[in-house]
């Protein structure tokens, strides 16, 4: 009955990893409809309310495209994390390499959008849209928990594969 019980948990970790897949896919569903028909508009916005600033309007596009990519490779690190679990390598250097993927992703982010909140913050402040800044600034936070979390949990999993290792030894 042991072994049917840890079957059965597999199974169950597999159904719950299955979901938190989907989630991950429908977590860049929106990401893909705010490239396609939002970050342009945005864009030809910024020029509309400083017309001197018309040069800033491709490199302000390729700056979002770019956070947008780095979206993308930090969910496809979390669909490998959760690959790794489903094939039973949690406390795997693969995991830990993976964390620190999506911590460098979520820094990125972060600082791509430090860069642009001069940007922000003169498109808030012409069109007196001060929501334009108060995004900005909690994508900027939301980076950063994401980054430190993520520090934290690869910090904890090399202390546990650590600890793993030597119980191995040990036996």
């Amino acid at each position: 009955t042991n072994s049917n019980k840890s079957k059965r948990g597999v199974v169950d970790m597999k159904r719950e990893t299955f979901f938190l897949k989907a989630v991950v896919v429908l977590m860049g569903l929106p990401v893909v409809a705010l490239c396609i028909f939002i970050i342009p508009e945005i864009a030809a916005f910024l020029v509309e309310l400083v017309p001197s600033l018309t040069y800033l309007q491709y490199p302000f596009m390729i700056g979002l495209y770019a956070s947008a990519g780095i979206y993308f490779v930090a969910l496809y690190q979390v669909f490998k994390l959760l690959g790794y679990i489903d094939q039973d390598l949690a406390f795997s250097d693969l995991t830990v390499q993976v964390l620190k993927n999506i911590k460098r992703c979520a820094a990125a982010i972060g600082g791509l959008f430090i860069l642009f909140m001069p940007l922000i913050f003169m498109m808030g402040d012409l069109d007196d849209a001060p929501g334009l800044v108060l995004i900005g600034l909690i994508i900027i936070f939301a980076c950063m928990v994401i980054a430190v979390f993520a520090a934290v949990l690869q910090k904890l999993l090399q202390n546990a594969i650590a600890i793993k290792q030597e119980n191995d030894y040990t036996i």
